[in-house]
């Protein structure tokens, strides 16, 4: 269980060793191709020091990949640029976002799908800019508008994932508490949950609700968020949110529990179809 950049960096130096290895190449014989010293390879790969994005570049031309979406994936983990040396969207707000937010964002943006189990609210990439507004405006009390504006103004451009081409896969359990409880007053409300019943409705989003009457159920020890990656698994990490601070959880042993519990909860959870139809429901009583 550590904070996202050291998970961040163990996870990349894993992935250039395995790359230097299939290119046959010593991590001497990296270090002559680039001109740096074995031990900078050695601290690389082991995730004991960082690393900038273009010093990955140089590694990923020394080992021959070719693999676009691969050279993207790493170069996020790397830092804030792009394949390109491009500053991710997200790097503008440097002075107003925490690093663990930037870290999840980061993730978010270069995840093949992601699952989620929401017990209070909607999930970010769901929210109405009214519903974000008092969300955020909650959560963070004496926050002065201009920050707050822009807060809400991140969250929104988050969902852009929903639309790239191709977008982010979202599978996400609702709590019914979540469509029960009003944030923002009954307008706010009517509005978000109208939102979830067009959102349920996208190919790329898979909506279920888990009613009351499931009773307990495995995810009443809170939220989670589970990012996969289309390149490869082994970038799967798990992320839980606290009041202070996110953890990451990227063991294989932690993926696997998280990923049985969030099965499960499908499996208690309404099907998507039914979900659909509660959701409407609770809207058209709202």
């Amino acid at each position: 269980m550590q904070h996202g950049p050291a998970v961040r960096r163990r996870k990349l130096g894993a992935e250039l060793r395995a790359l230097r290895t299939s290119a046959g190449l010593t991590s001497g014989e990296a270090a002559r191709l680039v001109g740096w010293h074995q031990s900078k390879v050695s601290r690389i790969e082991t995730g004991t020091s960082g690393v900038k994005p273009a010093d990955v570049r140089l590694l990923l031309d020394a080992y021959g990949v070719a693999d676009s979406q691969l050279r993207e994936l790493l170069m996020m983990l790397a830092g804030s640029e792009d394949s390109d040396g491009r500053h991710h969207w997200w790097h503008a707000y440097r002075g107003v976002l925490p690093p663990t937010y930037r870290d999840f964002i980061s993730l978010e943006s270069q995840a093949g799908a992601m699952r989620t189990l929401e017990t209070s609210v909607v999930p970010g990439l769901l929210q109405t800019p009214e519903y974000a507004r008092a969300v955020t405006r909650a959560a963070v009390e004496g926050l002065p508008e201009d920050r707050l504006d822009t807060l809400v103004e991140v969250r929104l451009a988050r969902q852009d994932v929903l639309r790239a081409d191709p977008p982010l896969k979202l599978s996400a359990v609702l709590d019914e508490a979540v469509l029960r409880r009003e944030v923002g007053g009954p307008g706010v409300m009517a509005r978000q949950l109208e939102r979830l019943v067009e959102a349920a409705r996208l190919p790329q989003v898979r909506l279920q609700v888990l009613p009351f009457a499931a009773g307990a159920h495995i995810g009443v020890t809170g939220p989670f968020v589970i990012f996969s990656f289309s390149s490869t698994s082994d970038l799967d990490v798990v992320v839980l949110d606290h009041l202070t601070s996110s953890l990451y959880l990227e063991r294989k042993e932690d993926l696997q529990a998280y990923t049985e519990a969030f099965n499960a909860l499908q499996i208690h959870a309404l099907s998507p179809e039914d979900s659909l139809d509660f959701i409407a429901g609770t809207a058209a009583g709202a």
